[in-house]
């Protein structure tokens, strides 16, 4: 028997036809993280160039910051737990 993952949240992952630019704490953030060049170009482990420009189109009404936040923002917050079917499993827990 698989077992659950334990989360606060469901959130549902939307879709923008408009090119949504990253804010600077969330680059600088990336960067650090190794997750982003200098020249700006996303490099995500596991993750497919198609699937991140697909990626890039989608934002989560986050519950934890009560605002819409870029779904990449999202994949890299501590909170997240797994995305399945349209839907990310979010752990809730208050961020510093």
């Amino acid at each position: 028997m698989v077992e659950e993952l334990e989360r606060k949240y469901d959130v549902k992952i939307l879709m923008t036809e408009e090119k949504v630019k990253f804010p600077d704490e969330l680059k600088a953030q990336l960067k650090e993280s190794g997750m982003m060049d200098e020249k700006g170009k996303l490099k995500l482990k596991g993750v497919s160039p198609k699937m991140l420009k697909r990626m890039k189109q989608e934002y989560v009404e986050c519950p934890v910051l009560k605002d819409d936040i870029q779904f990449v923002q999202c994949f890299i917050c501590p909170n997240f737990q797994s995305r399945v079917m349209g839907e990310v499993f979010c752990k809730g827990e208050p961020l510093k």
